[in-house]
């Protein structure tokens, strides 16, 4: 629990909603792009598009909890 209220400060939080915010949105252009912007984006793209905003979202918590001071 400590380690999901840590993830979850204002200064931490802000900090890995970017992260994820620009390293998905990079991802999804260049995996889905074509299929999105073509107009054939089915539900499986939309999950595999969600997947990439969640993934470094999660790299970049994991990220922060390696480094937190100890203690």
């Amino acid at each position: 629990m400590d380690a999901c209220r840590f993830c979850l400060r204002r200064e931490n939080l802000r900090r890995t909603l970017l992260i994820a915010a620009i390293v998905g949105t990079i991802l999804t252009a260049i995996n889905l792009g074509d299929t999105i912007a073509g107009g054939e984006a089915t539900s499986s793209t939309w999950i595999r598009a969600a997947a990439n905003y969640l993934v470094p979202f999660c790299v970049s918590n994991a990220g922060l909890l390696v480094g937190r001071p100890k203690g």
